[in-house]
């Protein structure tokens, strides 16, 4: 809630001969816009804000200036420029520090593991990790690696490499099956990847290990895809649904959703 000092009450910090009033009031002015009120009238920030319209007229103007705020002369709105104050946070963040909130957000939600991943030489190496229980008999943490093949983020990650690099890979990889569900030539390979790439994610049922499942998506940088993002699922929970195709499609939207939230914040980062 934003008082009448034009500050957050929930987290407003303690007064001080170090804290600057008028940059709080500022940035109350630019927080009172939302998704609900994308515009407003001068009246409507200082009711918003707590402010004087005469304190929230002077704001309001002083932003238009510096390019923050547009107005009509009746209404304003934020402009685009006020997004330059979000990316200056994320280019001090690495890709794990950018997906992990996306990740807990997921794991939360679902109630399943959730994990990102780069391709490292023929493996895929672990980058962020929530863990809500533990279904592998082989625990998994940041640094964890496995055969990019035999998974669903390494999948991914394959799928979307140059034609020259999977070349490169494919020569490498020593490619056999885990499982008796798993795939386990170069040719079984090659056709799940052109689906993996038709489709924009992959689905993995007890090829790395028997009773996991998981569910990737690619994470871009721009045009490139960088990294990949998993849900990690109990088959026999999976099994047990009413309809577990459904199940796995809805699994399947969240984390390309997430896949591209993360995509957005890195690429914003530039």
């Amino acid at each position: 809630m934003i008082d009448a000092a034009g500050t957050d009450t929930q987290a407003a910090p303690q007064a001080s001969d170090q804290y600057v009033q008028s940059l709080a009031r500022g940035l109350a002015v630019i927080r009172a816009f939302d998704a609900e009120r994308p515009v407003m009238t001068l009246s409507e920030v200082a009711a918003r804000t707590g402010l004087t319209r005469a304190t929230a007229r002077r704001f309001l103007h002083t932003l238009v200036e510096l390019g923050y705020v547009r107005t009509d002369g009746k209404t304003f709105a934020l402009t685009a420029k006020v997004l330059q104050l979000g990316y200056a946070y994320l280019s001090g963040l690495s890709l794990p520090q950018l997906a992990q909130p996306h990740l807990e957000e997921l794991s939360l939600k679902l109630g399943e593991s959730t994990s990102a991943a780069v391709l490292d030489g023929t493996d895929i190496a672990y980058i962020a990790r929530v863990t809500t229980r533990r279904i592998m008999t082989i625990g998994i943490t940041v640094g964890t690696r496995f055969p990019a093949y035999a998974t669903s983020m390494g999948r991914v990650l394959l799928a979307h490499l140059p034609p020259a690099d999977l070349k490169a890979y494919l020569a490498a990889a020593d490619i056999k099956p885990l499982t008796p569900r798993a795939l386990g030539t170069v040719p079984e390979l090659l056709a799940v990847l052109e689906t993996v790439r038709a489709e924009g994610w992959c689905r993995l049922n007890q090829e790395l290990e028997l009773g996991l499942m998981s569910v990737a998506a690619p994470v871009y940088d721009g045009t490139k895809v960088v990294a990949a993002v998993n849900v990690s699922l109990q088959a026999q929970s999976v099994e047990a649904k009413p309809d577990p195709d459904a199940y796995l499609a809805a699994v399947a939207q969240e984390i390309v959703a997430t896949a591209k939230l993360i995509s957005a914040d890195l690429t914003a980062r530039g």
